[in-house]
């Protein structure tokens, strides 16, 4: 059964900690900047690799904390993941997150995570989040090339003008929503043509 409950998190206004800056925590960060340019991570690790520096050098809301993990780099923290290469030490932090009730993603350990970073599509304003339930990321990968590939590049241009034609609108929230299921439907079926 898939429990997943997906959500779209406004990473830009939360405090992110990043425990392990090697290769998986490389990975991590790339991946949250991608989807999150403006995310705010702290990233805690006694070394870290060059490419986290450089990206950390061009990148104000990203702090590099040389040091090992302990439980207070989770103060004023959201959201926490642990990609070190040390499963205690990945374990540990998972421990510490879930006592201050915060969410927390351990690397390749679904077992340890409250969230999953799955493949993401993004097209100007239309974002879609794609999850195997932690089985299989490359079949996540293959339906964000499709989708990539399906979803018109006028998609964004669409989306302006119908949020334009909502704040038009007047009458109760059924009405709202029948006109705009109305002109959806007629759009989408253009852009099939």
């Amino acid at each position: 059964m898939n429990e997943l409950y997906p959500v779209f998190l406004k990473v830009h206004q939360l405090e992110t900690l990043l425990v392990g800056a090697g290769n998986v925590g490389l990975e991590k960060l790339t991946f949250l900047l991608k989807s999150s340019p403006n995310a705010k991570v702290t990233i805690v690790s006694k070394d870290f690799l060059k490419e986290i520096v450089t990206i950390a050098k061009d990148n104000s809301n990203i702090k590099m904390v040389q040091d090992a993990y302990n439980d207070e780099y989770l103060n004023e923290k959201h959201l926490v993941i642990a990609a070190t290469d040390n499963k205690e030490v990945n374990k540990k932090v998972y421990h510490d997150a879930k006592k201050r009730y915060l969410l927390v993603n351990v690397a390749d350990t679904p077992e340890y995570c409250d969230f999953y970073l799955g493949g993401i599509v993004t097209k100007g304003n239309i974002k879609i989040g794609i999850s195997t339930n932690g089985k299989s990321p490359t079949t996540a990968k293959r339906l964000r090339q499709l989708f990539e590939e399906i979803i018109p590049d006028d998609i964004n241009e669409m989306v302006e003008n119908i949020n334009k034609y909502r704040d038009t609108l007047k009458g109760d929230f059924e009405e709202k929503v029948d006109a705009l299921n109305k002109l959806t439907v007629g759009l989408m079926k253009k852009n099939k043509e």
